[in-house]
């Protein structure tokens, strides 16, 4: 388990909030089975741990006037103009019960058909599992070595270790591979023809209207 240092926050508000990132913290909140706690965390240090453990990694979080908690990151608010967060959201979780969140699937390796001009269309990223907090893997890995042109790979053909429950569908998709269709563009000349041999016919057809202006 990973071990994360949290501070509470007595004061809330945009006043608060930004004396908190002036100190070079991450305002954060704390979902808890009996209680929802304010907190400040290091950002820095937070980005580090799920970079080596995983999104989905359960983490010690020991809150300096109050207790440690075992949690796992639910969500959390980035900066929309640079490098940075803004936000977390935290949720206590009981590690003898299954929670469920969602496990990034990445493709390893280069597929022979995309050797052949095939273009992957990876659809499913990420994989809704159910398992105790421990067992939730970091990722899953998919290996394209005999991925062929037009084949699909559904969730059925991934594989999850351990007692983990999957929650999407077997016949779910998870990626395509075919070759991209080029459109065929008619060749140059080709439109003004069509255009001089209309405008043929509509000379040589009667015009109805003057006729009947005549006939009066």
């Amino acid at each position: 388990m990973s071990a994360l240092a949290g501070k509470l926050r007595k004061a809330t508000g945009k006043s608060a909030t930004r004396d908190v990132r002036n100190d070079d913290a991450m305002p954060a909140v704390m979902y808890g089975l009996k209680d929802n706690l304010n907190l400040s965390v290091d950002p820095k240090e937070l980005k580090k741990l799920l970079e080596e453990k995983g999104r989905n990694t359960l983490i010690e979080l020991n809150i300096e006037g109050d207790s440690s908690r075992n949690v796992v990151l639910k969500e959390y608010q980035s900066h929309p103009l640079k490098p940075g967060w803004l936000h977390a959201d935290f949720l206590e979780v009981d590690i003898t019960k299954k929670i469920k969140v969602k496990v990034p699937v990445v493709l390893v390796g280069t597929a022979p058909g995309e050797k052949q001009g095939g273009i992957i269309n990876h659809i499913i990223r990420l994989l809704e599992v159910e398992s105790i907090p421990k067992n939730i893997p970091e990722k899953i890995e998919f290996p394209m070595h005999e991925v062929q042109l037009d084949q699909t790979i559904h969730v059925s053909d991934l594989v999850v270790e351990g007692d983990v429950e999957v929650i999407n569908l077997p016949t779910d998709v998870v990626l395509t591979l075919h070759e991209e269709k080029v459109k065929e563009e008619k060749p140059e000349g080709e439109e003004g023809a069509e255009g001089e041999e209309g405008a043929e016919a509509a000379a040589s057809e009667p015009a109805d209207d003057a006729g009947k202006k005549e006939d009066k």
